[in-house]
């Protein structure tokens, strides 16, 4: 099984649809058999974001599969999960989602150090066609320089 340390799923779409302005760390709140789902790296974000309801954030999207193992009291795959901020910084979020007309999505799941699962979210500023082209060219130059050293 892998260290607690190397569980990181990544959500590679986000950084290639849209531009992350500010990055946060937030806890998930889990039922259940979550956590050994995610201790097993089934977990996908099929285009998860985030939503405030009353004066919390929660986020949709976020697939947690079914534990293999676990019996008829298995948690339901794609529930909405309440995310733990602070309140300052979910005010932030907030007003920066209602003023500036982003959105806030799921960047990387991770368990830290005291095995909590922990998610990093990010407000964001949706890309436009142009802008995936040029991020695409960018990668490409990269790839072509690390290749000749």
């Amino acid at each position: 099984m892998k260290d607690k340390n190397q569980i990181r799923i990544i959500n590679k779409k986000a950084s290639y649809n849209y531009e992350l302005i500010e990055s946060f760390t937030a806890g998930i709140c889990l039922k259940g058999t979550e956590i050994k789902s995610i201790k097993e790296s089934n977990v996908s974000f099929n285009n998860g974001f985030c939503f405030f309801k009353k004066n919390e954030i929660f986020i949709k999207g976020l697939h947690i599969s079914e534990y293999l193992y676990g019996n008829t009291n298995n948690h339901d795959p794609m529930r909405d999960k309440k995310l733990l901020l602070n309140k300052n910084e979910i005010n932030k979020l907030k007003k920066n989602l209602e003023e500036k007309n982003m959105a806030i999505v799921p960047k990387k799941l991770f368990i830290n150090n005291k095995g909590l699962a922990k998610i990093e979210i990010s407000l964001a500023k949706g890309k436009k066609l142009v802008d995936k082209r040029e991020s695409i060219k960018k990668k490409d130059i990269e790839r072509k320089l690390k290749q000749n050293y």
